[in-house]
């Protein structure tokens, strides 16, 4: 096993395999069949093209050959930073075909997050775009090479310079070597099939490791649950990488169903109905501020939706407004509450439960053998019906995030229960509800900011004295940040901020849409900045602000 990956304990493995969720085959193994079985049929279609199981499996196959060429090699880290585009899917099969790991970095990462990735996981290789706007990643590789000796392949989908490869040379040359070099290739199904990303509340960002053990079983059960079938279509607008549209069930799940999967680019509302018109679209997964743009298009009536069963909406809770416009404008579509993590547990609602479930709450865990505690301050079950934090543990969630262990102490419970931070309750019918959320998070739009993250970035520059950073309410993204501080001398303007942060090259969706200048913080009863005081203040300001004048 790769060191730093904190296994499941025995006597459970021992369970999840007894009860079949564990099937010990890579993801490589788990798909092989299924390329197979429907071969002829079409599996992926993005804006350049469609791609039959046989074309993603002979395309994988090219790339990963092409790939061991380079000297990439199994339990390799590889940071993959694509849109949705069809070169990332074909990518992702051919990395699990020679067992290196993937970490699911997102378009819109920079520097500052890239080089916490490759020096958190030793990364042998980044592969990216060649340019977004006017933002440079081959520049970025080549800074990143300079400063991590273990960073040894550059790849590009795009143009590449010299010193770069290119993607799609790699997918589309023959290689030199045998197909047989890839079945001498030995997986340990314990073994990270991909390390996607937490949301962490520190300022470094931890890798969660999700084996083909349970990344396998995660998109069954998912698919199992939503009862995909062959038949279903599937649309992706959210970033690919994200574990929701990857693997709950997503891309995953669908294909292991045979079922198609449909590559946008765009969460433009008229290329998103557009597509769904085209391609007879029966699944879409959402944020509620993406749906919410969807319904509220004035354009949406001029679509053939029909097609579409299922709106799967994660990230934050829907509000029953937002249902309720969807059931006006798509009386065919099943909006489906859910609520997950990177770190694996997944609560779904059901197509079958009432409509008091459905408007409340997100459902039930997937699995049988999901174990779920809410808990009070003391790590005391609460009542039913009263709110506590989520722990949880399964054959599906992590025992402890990649390389941390000192970190891992406090994140997990001695029983090896993930403390999520997140606030739930039971209603009468024992589905969960979720109440807020114990870390210092700013949910924006199903993006998760670290508060302590950005924090620490305003904290060093000269004029700022101190900084809390916390969520205002916002209509179409649930939440933005605000951005508050106190000066050590002059003044500072929200634009001075933001450009001295867009120096600290953050991914801009990090960034506070808010300053608040103030001479002193609210404090708790303990001492410590009340943020609770704060956030009520500044929507106490902001709810004044926007009331009509006499």
């Amino acid at each position: 096993m790769l060191e730093g990956v904190v296994p499941f304990p025995e006597e459970y493995a021992r369970r999840y395999r007894e009860k079949g969720y564990w099937q010990d085959r890579s993801l490589a193994q788990e798909f092989k069949p299924i390329f197979a079985r429907y071969a002829d049929r079409t599996a992926l279609v993005d804006a350049q093209r469609s791609y039959t199981y046989a074309d993603i499996d002979q395309g994988s196959t090219r790339l990963a050959l092409n790939l061991l060429s380079l000297g990439l090699k199994p339990l390799d880290r590889v940071v993959v930073q694509l849109p949705n585009r069809a070169e990332f899917v074909l990518l992702y099969f051919a990395l699990q075909k020679i067992g290196c790991i993937p970490i699911a970095a997102l378009v819109n990462h920079r520097y500052n997050e890239v080089s916490q990735f490759v020096e958190l996981s030793g990364a042998a290789a980044c592969v990216s775009i060649d340019k977004q706007g006017d933002f440079d990643f081959q520049h970025m590789m080549s800074r990143l090479q300079q400063h991590y000796p273990s960073l040894r392949h550059k790849i590009i989908l795009g143009a590449a310079e010299p010193g770069f490869h290119s993607l799609r040379d790699l997918i589309d040359t023959p290689p030199t070597l045998a197909e047989s070099e890839l079945a001498n290739i030995e997986i340990d199904p314990c073994d990270p099939a991909i390390f996607q990303l937490s949301g962490g509340t520190t300022g470094v960002p931890k890798l969660i490791p999700r084996t083909h053990n349970d990344y396998a079983y995660n998109s069954k059960i998912a698919a199992q649950t939503c009862a995909i079938q062959a038949h279903h279509v599937l649309l992706v607008i959210l970033p690919i990488a994200h574990n929701l549209p990857l693997a709950c069930p997503g891309i995953q799940g669908f294909m292991m169903q045979g079922a198609k999967v449909v590559l946008s680019a765009s969460t433009r509302p008229h290329d998103v109905f557009q597509a769904i018109q085209q391609h007879g679209i029966t699944h879409i997964k959402v944020v509620p501020a993406l749906l919410i743009r969807l319904l509220n298009d004035p354009e949406i009536g001029r679509y053939n939706l029909s097609s579409l069963r299922v709106i799967q909406s994660g990230g934050q809770r829907l509000q029953p407004e937002v249902r309720m416009l969807s059931a006006n404008l798509l009386p065919q579509a099943f909006i489906q509450e859910n609520f997950g993590m990177g770190e694996g547990m997944l609560f779904f609602v059901r197509p079958d439960d009432p409509e008091e479930v459905r408007l409340e709450t997100v459902g039930l865990p997937v699995s049988p053998d999901d174990e779920v505690r809410l808990v009070d301050e003391d790590g005391e079950d609460v009542p039913f019906g009263e709110t506590g934090e989520l722990w949880c543990r399964g054959p599906y969630t992590l025992r402890g995030y990649f390389g941390v262990p000192e970190y891992n102490k406090s994140a997990f419970s001695p029983d090896g229960f993930y403390k999520s931070g997140d606030l739930m309750r039971q209603n009468a019918s024992g589905r969960y509800m979720v109440e807020g959320r114990r870390k210092d998070l700013i949910n924006r739009g199903g993006e998760k900011i670290s508060a302590e993250e950005i924090e620490n970035l305003i904290l060093s520059h000269p004029r700022v004295a101190n900084v809390a950073c916390v969520p205002i309410p916002d209509p179409d993204m649930g939440e933005r940040m605000c951005a508050c501080v106190i000066l050590r001398t002059g003044t500072l303007s929200f634009t001075e901020l933001t450009d001295f942060l867009l120096d600290k090259e953050i991914a801009k969706y990090k960034l506070p849409e808010r300053l608040e200048v103030m001479t002193d913080f609210p404090l708790s009863t303990f001492g410590k900045v009340s943020k609770k005081q704060l956030r009520e203040d500044i929507a106490r300001k902001l709810s004044h602000s926007q009331a009509p004048q006499a």
